[in-house]
């Protein structure tokens, strides 16, 4: 009796030790497919283009020096996300920075006016990033505060010469303006109707020489971005019409010198997936509070 017994217990035994053995290798086996299952990888992959870490190369951006401010902020923000990538700003006017884009030396064209006819029809696509106001600005000492659309006309082709037609202190009017080609002048020449008409003391290639003209000289007279002219010292922007140049106004309408921001690409050419993702960023509505930030209106 007492052999059966031990040969019942150890039999009893051996089979407690295989399922012990067995329950361990199966918990091994299930838990090494876990560690890689498809679910984790995706979610890796989705990190990873969140934060942009795949993105790289770079952006070149040329045209518009009135947009500085916009694509500045833009740039910086878009950089900060996307590590590996460069956007690079070349600050040579609208009229380069189209033909830039035409003649493919450029990723994104900037313009601070409507492509014509002839530039569309040429293979080129200008899309609204944002609209802008130009600011009519005299120098801080100036008394005037408001001239009618008709009167900066007046001022702008030489029918009218001194402050005080217009209500100011008697002084020659020193009209101050941008370069052939700038959309700056085109905006402002287009909306006030004074195209191949205006009579200028000087000729500038930037905003910020504008800006720095009029801050310079007490009879002086300009036009600039008012994206440029927020927060400046020395300068006034005057009402037109009685309407104020601010976001508000430019965007409904009731400011009369206003234009567009535009990226300008050309129709079949593609853009590398830099270029891509920051000509989209900067149309999406992610970037509509730094262009509000920069001082223009975002359209997004």
């Amino acid at each position: 009796m007492r052999k059966i017994m031990a040969t019942m217990l150890a039999g009893i035994l051996a089979l407690s030790m295989v399922a012990c053995g067995g329950s361990s290798s199966s918990s091994a086996a299930a838990s090494e497919p876990a560690a890689s299952t498809p679910a984790s990888s995706a979610a890796e992959t989705s990190s990873s283009e969140a934060t942009g870490t795949e993105l790289s190369g770079s952006v070149s951006t040329n045209g518009s020096t009135s947009m500085e401010n916009v694509i500045g902020i833009l740039s910086e923000q878009f950089m900060a996300d996307n590590a590996g990538v460069t956007v690079t700003y070349d600050p040579t006017g609208s009229g380069t920075g189209i033909d830039a884009a035409l003649n493919g030396t450029t990723d994104i064209g900037l313009s601070s006016r409507a492509l014509t006819d002839e530039e569309t029809a040429n293979g080129l696509v200008g899309t609204n990033v944002a609209l802008d106001g130009i600011a009519i600005i005299v120098n801080a000492e100036n008394p005037i505060t408001d001239l009618s659309l008709e009167q900066i006309a007046s001022i702008y082709t030489g029918e009218v010469a001194d402050w005080s037609e217009v209500g100011g202190n008697a002084g020659a009017i020193a009209t101050i303006g941008r370069e052939a080609g700038s959309g700056t002048r085109d905006g402002f020449e287009s909306i006030t109707g004074t195209e191949d008409a205006c009579v200028l003391s000087q000729e500038l290639t930037s905003t910020g020489a504008v800006i720095e003209a009029v801050r310079s000289n007490p009879a002086a007279i300009g036009y600039a971005s008012l994206s440029s002219v927020e927060g400046q010292e020395g300068i006034v922007a005057l009402t037109v019409g009685g309407v104020a140049c601010s976001e508000e106004t430019v965007l409904d309408g009731t400011y009369a010198i206003q234009r567009p921001f535009v990226l300008v690409t050309k129709e079949g050419q593609e853009l590398s997936p830099a270029a891509q993702a920051f000509y989209d960023y900067a149309l999406s509505a992610d970037a509509a509070d730094l262009i509000r930030e920069a001082g223009a209106v975002p359209v997004a």
